[in-house]
């Protein structure tokens, strides 16, 4: 057993690749191992912005002789079967081995070397490897056959035990040598095995394991940050990115001018991100520290003054044209702004943003006006929606998208509006995924949700419904947002009406029928929403830890299309189901529905006396009945389903003493009532047919 070293040297690797590459070469060589039979121990591959490196551990010196058999035709097929067979082989008639009139062909494979299978290996790895992007470069590219890589590669290190497997693919050809930090140590490095690897290149300033970059960048900024009496805000996907752009991560604390400090935070921190991958601090207080960290890639003999300063410089003229776009959108209000709107297509069918402004608005309205979000103001509702989007065509979210929501919130303080329509303009797109914050502030619910509905009604107008694998316009993303506005916020409504109030509003461009739209009728689309729903519902609850038969057990009673009603219906059952009462009762239920399928009757009066055990169970009917009805009534299921376990004892006494099936046509009738009888009443909770066990 040995271990082998591979190293794929090359220009700058883009730091969002790099994960996906490492992934792709562990795949890639087991593929290779694999199709020859062999098996590694332990795998580990590394990255660095200018290398891929794989070690893999315990492969053996050589492959294991097989023997292959391949099944022919019978000794009895015809001639030109059997010639057929052995040209498809390469064999000739007397090489054939003769089983149970059956011709088979008997390859014996020989060992190969390891050495001989990874030289083999290691240019179909290049030649297959995946890059999302990838390049040809120097002569050879004037063909499309040439080799493509990420950025030209240069270099091979492949080294089996202390041995070298020699292989070249597009004129680079394996050795022993690489290259440590381009600056520090820019010379050969003779690697002598994968034992030594990654520490001769620690030695050249080169740290080859991306987790110990990571590692670096991570506390070595909190420490400068700390030292200064700051606080690094985290960030763990600046982390991974910086590790991804050195060889050898120095982190370094910078200051920018305080005057920048008048901008929204989130645009500094968003420009220092995403320009210059720079980390923020805050000050003990909380706010934003006139600071920054830096990740250089060498050791600078001035401590990195120099750096720190030129990066200063950088982000200074990042900050100069954040701060200018802050200061040209303010001096225009958002109702101004928002007249740009109708120069932006939301949807070729459906109008522009301005069309769907409108319509979310005397949504967001109408919600309010109804009480159906609670103290909350129409005319706030409304003019939070007539403003939402005005911030989509600012200098400042056109030049970060991301701030959309957020920068109209800041332009709406900024002119005064009152702090509810300004937090409504700002989170009104909340949630946007599972972990987000769900907005509580009445005015920002009503918007949120009336924005939420419009998308969902207007692209089921327009049949643009997701599928299996798309969800182009994220409906689902849309319609789980609702569930939690709905849930934390107790909102009590029709979802149907909702979403009709919301589809009385589109208009849609070219032509409209007025009862069908693209052959769906307007009460089929509502329908078909409110089943959308149903399906997000029981996606949401099933991950929540909700099993899917009670779900389904409650949707199935049909026409409950208030949500947090029916949540609580479902939660009822759920804690229900788990205990013994439950338990019983379904399997009583379960035999009496099984009994009421197969037998067909009329209802019939009882003229005759009944049997202990079947008045016992009429009896619990007439108690348990109003109490499960008014219990439902008040909207306490748990009382509802307390009251049915009172039936529990008596249906079990019913079948262990009554004969259903009377000879008696009349009794038989009566019994088979009663049982339906008992049936009707348990459905009024839930369809317990649907429910498992």
């Amino acid at each position: 057993m040995t271990d082998f070293l591979l190293e794929l040297r090359s220009e700058e690797i883009p730091a969002r690749m790099q994960a996906g590459a490492r992934a792709d070469l562990e795949k890639l060589f087991r593929k290779q191992l694999d199709a020859a039979g062999l098996k590694a121990g332990e795998i580990t591959v590394w990255s660095t912005p200018r290398r891929l490196a794989l070690i893999a551990r315990d492969l053996p010196l050589a492959t294991e002789a097989v023997s292959e058999e391949t099944k022919g035709p019978k000794t009895s097929a015809p001639e030109q079967a059997l010639e057929g067979f052995l040209r498809k082989t390469g064999l000739t008639k007397d090489q054939l081995t003769e089983r149970d009139g059956v011709w088979f062909a008997v390859t014996e494979k020989p060992g190969r070397a390891t050495k001989d299978v990874l030289a083999e290996a290691i240019p179909a790895i290049i030649r297959a490897f995946p890059w999302p992007k990838s390049q040809r470069w120097g002569a050879a590219s004037l063909s499309t056959e040439s080799l493509r890589w990420v950025r030209p590669l240069s270099g091979i290190v492949a080294i089996l035990g202390e041995d070298l497997v020699e292989c070249e693919i597009g004129a680079v050809k394996s050795g022993y040598a690489t290259r440590g930090h381009r600056f520090h140590c820019p010379g050969e490095i003779t690697i002598g095995s994968a034992h030594d690897y990654a520490e001769k290149l620690r030695a050249c300033h080169v740290i080859v394991d991306h987790v110990e970059r990571e590692a670096m960048v991570r506390d070595k900024a909190k420490a400068v940050a700390q030292a200064a009496g700051l606080v690094l805000v985290e960030d763990e996907g600046l982390v991974i990115e910086n590790a991804g752009l050195t060889e050898w991560p120095v982190p370094l604390l910078g200051r920018f001018d305080e005057a920048f400090l008048d901008v929204p935070p989130e645009v500094i921190q968003l420009t220092a991100r995403v320009n210059q991958k720079y980390f923020i601090c805050r000050d003990a207080a909380g706010k934003l520290a006139n600071a920054f960290v830096c990740t250089a890639n060498i050791e600078a003999k001035d401590g990195g003054a120099a750096i720190v300063d030129g990066n200063r410089k950088v982000l200074a003229a990042r900050l100069s044209d954040a701060r200018f776009f802050w200061e040209q959108d303010k001096k225009k209000p958002l109702a101004q702004q928002a007249e740009k709107l109708s120069r932006i297509t939301f949807h070729e069918r459906l109008g522009t943003v301005a069309d769907k402004v409108e319509r979310v608005a005397k949504l967001a309205e109408w919600l309010a006006s109804e009480g159906i979000v609670p103290n909350c103001d129409p005319a706030l509702a409304r003019q939070a929606a007539e403003l939402c989007k005005a911030d989509l065509v600012t200098e400042m979210v056109g030049e970060f998208p991301e701030l959309q929501g957020l920068m109209g919130g800041y332009y709406a303080r900024a002119e005064g509006l009152p702090d509810a329509v300004a937090d409504a303009i700002r989170d009104h797109y909340k949630p946007v995924g599972q972990g987000d914050d769900v907005p509580t502030a009445p005015v920002t619910v009503a918007v949120a949700l009336a924005d939420k509905l419009d998308t969902l009604a207007a692209f089921f107008a327009i049949n643009e419904r997701p599928t299996g694998s798309k969800d182009p316009f994220a409906l689902r993303r849309a319609a789980l947002g609702i569930l939690e506005l709905i849930a934390l916020n107790k909102l009590r409504f029709p979802l149907g009406q909702a979403l009709s109030v919301a589809d009385s509003s589109i208009k849609l461009k070219g032509a409209r029928l007025l009862v069908q739209r693209d052959g769906c009728s307007y009460h089929e689309q509502i329908e078909g929403a409110v089943a959308f729903f149903a399906d997000r519902l029981k996606v949401q609850q099933r991950e929540a830890g909700v099993r899917h038969d009670l779900i389904d057990a409650v949707f199935a009673l049909g026409g409950e299309d208030d949500l947090v009603r029916l949540l609580a219906r479902v939660h009822a059952l759920q804690a229900f189901v788990g205990t013994e009462d439950g338990t019983n009762l379904l399997a009583g239920y379960k035999r009496a529905a099984n009994i009421l399928k197969k037998e067909v009757y009329e209802a019939a009066d009882a003229d005759y006396t009944r049997e202990p055990a079947e008045q016992a169970l009429v009896d619990a009917l007439n108690a348990a009945e109003p109490q499960a009805d008014s219990a439902i009534a008040a909207e306490d299921f748990t009382a509802a389903m307390a009251a049915l376990a009172s039936l529990r004892g008596p249906i079990d006494a019913f079948f262990e003493s009554v004969t259903v099936n009377d000879a008696d046509l009349s009794k038989r009738a009566s019994r088979l009532a009663l049982l339906d009888r008992f049936r009707a009443a348990v459905h009024k909770v839930a369809d317990f047919s649907r429910i498992e066990g």
